[in-house]
């Protein structure tokens, strides 16, 4: 049993370390950059928000819509974007952001990343 730990121990140690793509710390970021309403659409003329909201240091609430989809999460700002659900948010300057959210064909299954822009108002 000892031995089964131990390789486990050094597998965690292992796998955890090769998914740190990012060697900066988390800062605290300015709120007003971030906080608000930010509009968008993607390629396929699909009309999105992301409310970014309590931005409190590194730290915010995030709401996401897009047709019939929400999603709630609260997020860590680092290196001016965030993760949440399937997409990832990028502030590119000041009242721009750039949206990646990989997309599934109900259909199909397949999956593709569409890019978009938006705008903070």
């Amino acid at each position: 049993m000892a031995d089964l730990m131990s390789i486990i121990a050094s597998n965690y140690v292992t796998v955890g370390s090769m998914y740190n793509t990012s060697s900066t710390p988390y800062v605290p970021v300015d709120a007003e950059q971030y906080q608000g309403t930010w509009s968008g659409a993607y390629a396929d003329n699909t009309k999105f928000t992301v409310q970014v909201s309590n931005v409190v240091g590194f730290r915010a609430k995030v709401k996401y819509q897009s047709g019939s989809t929400v999603k709630f999460q609260d997020v860590l700002i680092k290196d001016n974007s965030f993760k949440f659900g399937d997409s990832k948010f990028t502030l590119t300057q000041t009242g721009k952001a750039q949206i990646k959210t990989v997309m599934t064909n109900a259909a199909t299954g397949a999956q593709s990343l569409e890019t978009a822009y938006a705008t903070q108002s």
